[in-house]
């Protein structure tokens, strides 16, 4: 545990901190205003990219006849890449000038591009590459998390860090299931939806998401004009001067942190994000057309069945980030980190493919429809209409592969929820610690091109294993990965400490 100066370890989401000296003070209710903002810029962020990942293959498909699934990794990893180059800039601009320049401009761009998303169909060649572009600009809007969370770190405490960033990530989570559990609702729309002539736009189930998305963005922009202000505080939770204006007070800032930054601690941070990241972009994008292929659903089923499943992992996800709020005040930060690792592996561990049952062959569909129409024109014209279910001919180990049973994909997507935000929570928790008071917009922003870049490799990987090689390499796959950021974390767990900690000015 940590000694500090201040006995605070509250951090309040919903209401203000009575029991805290200072939650009269303007200065204090103003601080934990702005980092709601940033929390409710973060779910916004969730939002926008979970409202339209379950229905993102079947609105693929639908305006663009030659996409298949290996392309739809291309489509999901567009959106990280984005985020990937985007972030290290608003980092960046966020540690010169006022948090609010580079937020509101980076929602602005989210918006734009979400429309750019609803009206992908109109194009008469090439749908799926506008579809691409699309997600590769909201990914790049989405780039102001690392802005997000560096005002958090700097805005919090040392005791309150914790507290703050589960805080963040249970609002993620929110949007985590918000977003789907949207899309799910939408979905009663239709594939065929409304027409509004005016502006020449199809409201259905695949667009009426995104201009939702933009709309909220909308909502953001007017909160962090009108809320949002500059708050900094050390370790021990006291007011200093933000970093964001002048370069006199930059100077008294470097004066207070000429303790160097443990450079190894900063660059396994890094590589554990990144495979954290890695691992979920795998499961989120490999969900649905798994879920198609094992169980024969349509389209339809698949977006409304899989928002359900990860609006149930949401949930169980805030109460992850609840039990992790104690769990980490009681054995520490990198325990928890640990067990979350540990847990994740036992949930791809159990999605390997298993016995005798093999899984419905979708070419078989299509014989039987030729079959039918030799029958009676009528038959053939009803036939004709119906979805092909099951798992594609063309993907050859369907036909001796075991199938992946409900009971499996249920499990693991249990085990998931609860590895998967443990993980992401402490992984930035621990980072901040490390980077300490000094300023974190850059390296936030390198914390957040790194999970950007193994959520544009994961899908890419994932997509081209399972299609071509099937679910037992692919997850074999990612089991040896797991282990190997196992034996990572263990093999530098006594470096991952906080900053003031290293340096002798808080005992541990």
């Amino acid at each position: 545990m940590s000694h500090l100066a201040d006995p605070d370890d509250t951090t309040p989401l919903l209401r203000y901190d009575t029991c805290s000296d200072d939650s009269r003070d303007e200065g204090y209710r103003s601080r934990w205003r702005s980092i709601r903002v940033m929390y409710f810029t973060m779910f916004l962020s969730s939002v926008g990219f979970t409202i339209v990942i379950t229905s993102l293959w079947p609105y693929l498909q639908k305006v663009d006849d030659s996409a298949n699934a290996s392309f739809l990794g291309w489509v999901v990893a567009a959106y990280s890449l984005g985020q990937m180059l985007a972030s290290p800039l608003f980092g960046l601009w966020s540690n010169y000038r006022p948090r609010g320049e580079p937020l509101v401009c980076s929602i602005v761009i989210n918006m734009s591009a979400n429309i750019y998303y609803a009206y992908a169909y109109l194009p008469t060649t090439n749908n799926k590459l506008h579809i691409l572009m699309s997600r590769a600009f909201v990914g790049f809007g989405a780039g102001n998390v690392a802005v997000v969370r560096s005002y958090v770190a700097g805005a919090t405490s040392l005791k309150e860090r914790t507290g703050a960033m589960a805080n963040m990530s249970a609002c993620q989570a929110l949007g985590f299931i918000l977003g789907p559990a949207l899309q799910a609702c939408l979905s009663f729309i239709g594939e065929h939806g409304v027409t509004v002539k005016v502006i020449d736009l199809q409201l259905n189930m695949y667009t009426a998401p995104a201009l939702l998305a933009a709309s909220f963005g909308l909502v953001n922009i007017l909160l962090v004009v009108l809320v949002l202000r500059e708050h900094r505080v050390d370790d021990h939770g006291r007011q200093v001067r933000a970093i964001n204006f002048t370069a006199e007070e930059r100077e008294d800032v470097s004066e207070e942190t000429e303790e160097t930054i443990d450079q190894v601690a900063v660059l396994i941070s890094n590589v554990l994000f990144f495979i954290v990241m890695f691992i979920f972009a795998v499961f989120e994008t490999i969900a649905t057309p798994l879920s198609m292929d094992m169980f024969a659903w349509t389209r339809k089923e698949a977006v409304l069945y899989n928002g359900i499943i990860i609006c149930c992992i949401g949930f169980e996800s805030i109460l992850v980030f609840l039990v992790v709020k104690v769990a980490s005040q009681r054995v520490g930060d990198r325990p928890v980190l640990l067990a979350g690792l540990v847990v994740i592996f036992c949930g791809f561990f159990i999605l390997l493919p298993w016995g005798n049952h093999y899984p419905k062959i979708q070419w078989a569909d299509v014989k039987n429809n030729t079959l039918v129409s030799w029958t009676s024109k009528a038959s053939s014209a009803s036939n004709s209409s119906l979805e092909p279910t099951g798992c594609p001919y063309e993907q050859t180990w369907c036909q001796y592969t075991p199938a992946i049973s409900l009971a499996q994909y249920i499990s693991s997507d249990i085990l998931i929820g609860v590895g998967y935000p443990a993980c992401n929570v402490m992984s930035y928790t621990l980072y901040s610690k490390i980077l300490g008071p000094k300023p974190q917009g850059v390296y936030m922003g390198w914390l957040t091109a790194s999970g950007s870049g193994a959520r544009t490799l994961g899908p890419i990987f994932v997509s081209q294993a399972y299609t071509v090689l099937g679910p037992r390499w692919a997850f074999s796959l990612i089991c040896g990965i797991v282990a190997g950021a196992i034996v990572l974390l263990s093999s530098v767990y006594r470096r991952l400490v906080a900053f003031s900690v290293r340096h002798g000015r808080i005992i541990q």
